[in-house]
């Protein structure tokens, strides 16, 4: 069932400094995703200062710098918490601007050419530890934004970036949003608190210890109503009014879930797990699970390796299965990325060592793996691929940019439609 995956592209991306993280999106309008490489700050504790961006590189898939903004650092920040920067259509004329935090301003820059078109203050001083895009105020051609420190304070801007409210609580590490009640505005779930859109408290999480790590939003048992599923000390899974449905207490440190339909004939979707068992660069040690709809363990991994610092995130339309599959990545003690499938089976690894991000390159109809390094972006395919050829000659909007990649975080969260 290991198949190999096709290896359709290779660039040089070492120009762009060490230690980035690669966002993905049109940017010049050509149909394509592009790849940003987005380097932060160094010379902080990034377990309690947030990072800022000191460079941004934009490359097309073949490899040619578009732009770049900032100059690359030596001594750059390494990806211990978000650098805040996202890619979107911020301000709905059709073209993709990238938004980010550099020189304590928050910025706006045109996405085909790196050049500002809005400059603001932060609401505070350590409000850019992440950047999360929101409807807030009901405007369906414009974004509002949500920014926040590292754990305690969150502020809602308008697209104005007029504060509209703020937040203080245990709000974890990226809150994600989701219009749970159909008003045409996004809910706001900070860390185990449910805001609504404009800041009141509809409900919190009961005996949950620590943080949340990433929430993901979905019709988990199939009964025709979103449910909210969190990973942080245990994972859990409330429904839209705040009553639990079930917790999974079975694992040390629920560092990563993941929704999907990862496993045939089974009601529901199923949650991926990422447990952090032993934490340290010598000993230490994680393990990947699954879950039911109903929170029962379906499988865990018996790892045999050390690693404990794994990212996993649900991969669609790798294949023509019409299932998802889990790509871990980041696993150390010699375990290549790969992607796995829901009975525990690697159905694909990667033969590159590093960071990974996936999506629809080029409106294929299936969705490309990259696995990059401070040197060189390799990208894999199920099959065969031409990713080399613009689609658009005559240049006019920018592909449609999904949440997933203008939601881009360390710590992946997320929504399954339904």
């Amino acid at each position: 069932m290991n198949h190999q995956p096709y290896e359709i592209g290779k660039v040089n991306i070492s120009e762009a400094g060490e230690r980035c993280k690669m966002l993905l999106g049109d940017l010049n309008g050509d149909g394509r995703l592009e790849m940003l490489l987005v380097q932060a700050d160094g010379g902080i504790d990034d377990r309690y200062v947030p990072h800022q961006v000191c460079c941004l590189s934009a490359y097309d898939l073949d490899g040619t710098l578009i732009w770049r903004v900032g100059t690359p650092d030596p001594d750059a920040g390494g990806p211990g918490s978000d650098y805040p920067a996202q890619i979107a259509d911020w301000d709905g004329d059709g073209n993709n601007e990238v938004l980010c935090v550099m020189n304590k301003q928050f910025l706006v820059l045109n996405g085909r050419t790196g050049e500002i078109k809005k400059c603001h203050d932060l609401p505070g001083e350590q409000a850019h530890d992440c950047i999360i895009l929101a409807n807030l105020t009901g405007d369906q051609h414009t974004m509002d934004i949500l920014v926040k420190d590292r754990y305690k304070m969150l502020w809602a801007l308008d697209h104005d970036f007029k504060v509209l409210w703020k937040h203080e609580g245990n709000i974890g590490h990226f809150p994600w949003v989701y219009d749970i009640d159909g008003d045409g505005k996004d809910e706001v779930m900070a860390g185990y608190d449910m805001l609504d859109h404009d800041g009141t408290l509809l409900w919190s999480c009961q005996n949950l210890d620590d943080h949340a790590d990433c929430i993901w939003f979905g019709d988990v048992d199939e009964d025709g109503e979103v449910e909210i599923v969190i990973g942080g000390s245990v994972t859990v899974m409330m429904d839209r009014y705040g009553n639990e449905k079930w917790r999974y207490e079975d694992s040390i440190e629920s560092q990563h879930i993941a929704l999907g339909k990862f496993c045939a004939g089974r009601q529901g979707l199923q949650i991926a797990g990422l447990d952090r068992i032993i934490r340290g660069d010598e000993n230490g040690k994680d393990g990947m699970f699954m879950l039911d709809s109903e929170g029962k363990e379906l499988w865990k991994e018996d790892r045999k390796t050390r690693g404990w610092l794994t990212i996993i995130e649900p991969v669609s339309n790798w294949d023509d299965s019409g299932l998802d599959y889990i790509l871990a990545y980041r696993r150390g003690g010699g375990v290549l990325p790969s992607l796995v499938n829901g009975h525990m089976q690697t159905i694909a690894v990667f033969e590159k060592e590093g960071y990974a991000v996936h999506a629809d390159l080029c409106q294929s109809g299936r969705e490309q793996v990259i696995i990059y390094d401070a040197h060189e972006a390799v990208i894999y395919s199920s099959s065969v691929l031409d990713v080399t050829t613009p689609i658009f000659l005559d240049i006019k909007r920018a592909q449609l940019q999904p949440k997933r990649l203008y939601s881009s975080t360390l710590y992946p969260g997320g929504e399954v439609s339904i």
